[in-house]
């Protein structure tokens, strides 16, 4: 399995190729509206911001397996991240993250990264850096906040 022959689908229904993506580095989060972390998006856009025009993407994959804190639907899921939470980069059809029905994506980021003390991913907000040759470099736990990932984006964008 190869990141860059992937794909997800916006919460729109059109199809994300994470071929279109090599040379860039990719930040995939697993999100939530309603979670305890929610306050992340900021500081995310905030990254999205700074260095989207240097080839940082960040990917929000929402998820609702960790007690259903995720319950908008995909229809609405970009209007509401930008209007309660200023998103704009790009968000995609809530997923699975665990379990038997684990989108390819989070099963080839779990495969190269798979943490401490499992491969499961622990909760909403955990991250994962991938490089511009599309090689799964860092794993970050749901409760670093994104401003501490800066150094390490700042190195793959060099």
């Amino acid at each position: 399995m190869n990141f860059h022959s992937l794909d997800i689908k916006k919460s729109n229904g059109e199809i994300i190729k994470m071929a279109d993506y090599k040379g860039k580095v990719v930040l995939i989060v697993n999100t939530a509206t309603k979670c305890g972390l929610t306050p992340q998006f900021k500081d995310l856009e905030a990254l999205h911001q700074k260095y989207k025009d240097r080839g940082l993407v960040i990917l929000g994959m929402p998820c609702n397996q960790f007690l259903g804190q995720e319950p908008v639907r995909n229809e609405s899921m970009e209007e509401v991240c930008k209007t309660n939470h200023g998103v704009t980069f790009q968000l995609t059809q809530k997923i699975d993250v665990n379990g038997f029905n684990t989108h390819p994506i989070f099963k080839f980021l779990k495969s190269r990264l798979p943490g401490t003390l499992m491969k499961r991913i622990k909760w909403n907000f955990e991250k994962f850096l991938v490089n511009a040759e599309g090689i799964a470099v860092k794993r970050f736990a749901p409760r670093t906040l994104p401003m501490e990932m800066e150094k390490d984006i700042l190195e793959l964008l060099k």
